[in-house]
Formats: C-alpha cells, structure tokens, sequence
C-alpha cells in the first residue's frame, strides 16, 4: 500500500472510531511511516517539533497509544529500555535481539505460524503474534562458548 493511500486508510479508521486525523497526528504518523522501521517517541518529536514547536512528547505517547490500540502502529522494546514504534502495515515479522552485542535481525512471520497454533489448540489462547522480540546471544557472539 502507497503512502497516500495508508493515511486515507487510518483516517478511515480514525473517523470510525470518532476521532478526526488532526494536524498533529498526522504529523506523527508521518513520522513513524517515514522511519521505515522502528522509531522511538524522542525520533517522532525531533521530527515533528521542526513542523510544529509547540507539540509535547506527551501528546505524541497519547497519539501512539491511541494509534496502537487502532492497530495504526505496533509497539516493541527491542532492549534499549525503550519502547519503539512501527506502522502496522510493515510489521509482521520478528526480531532477534542479541544481549551481549545489541546486533538485531529479523525473523520471519512464518515461523510464529506454529507457536500461534500451539497456543490456541492446547491453551484455548489466541496470541497476538504480529510484532515479537526475541532476546538471547547471537551465534557470533555465542561461539566459542559453548552457546552458539
């Protein structure tokens, strides 16, 4: 989906859950598509406060939140402490993270496809699986010590 048309889309979706695509959130959620991946709320307010100073990092966490819970955006800690943001459209797919060196590598959604079944036919539980971190040692930094 083209940019244009992702901002008509959460428009839609905004306007059917009675709020309105204001300037402002606009501006935010044009922040988090142009990240290209994942952006945290200091990236989103470096950006948008060029545009529009007197904008509040708790206005951006309240738009996020409101975004997040319309499935606009997803939300992961990818270990930096953080919470980092990315548009739902992109997501569907996973991370890697490594503890020791910080390196991140995606993991494919195919792969969450078992763990989703598993869940739901032996705990009755329906996972929302569509933005997940792994965290554990990467092989490099596992060789040699008996973890990689």
């Amino acid at each position: 989906m083209h940019h244009e048309q992702n901002l008509v889309e959460v428009g839609r979706q905004l306007k059917e859950k009675g709020f309105r695509l204001t300037p402002q959130r606009l501006m935010i959620l044009e922040a988090v598509m142009a990240g290209q991946g994942h952006v945290s709320v200091e990236r989103i307010h470096a950006q948008v406060a060029d545009q529009y100073a007197d904008i509040s990092p708790s206005t951006i966490y309240r738009t996020l939140e409101t975004f997040r819970e319309l499935g606009v955006v997803t939300q992961t800690d990818l270990g930096s402490g953080r919470i980092e943001y990315h548009f739902a459209a992109r997501a569907g797919h996973h991370h890697l993270v490594c503890r020791r060196c910080g390196g991140v590598a995606e993991l494919d959604q195919q792969l969450m496809e078992p763990i989703a079944t598993t869940l739901l036919h032996q705990y009755g539980f329906r996972a929302e699986l569509s933005h997940v971190a792994f965290f554990g040692v990467c092989a490099r930094c596992g060789r040699g010590n008996g973890e990689g």
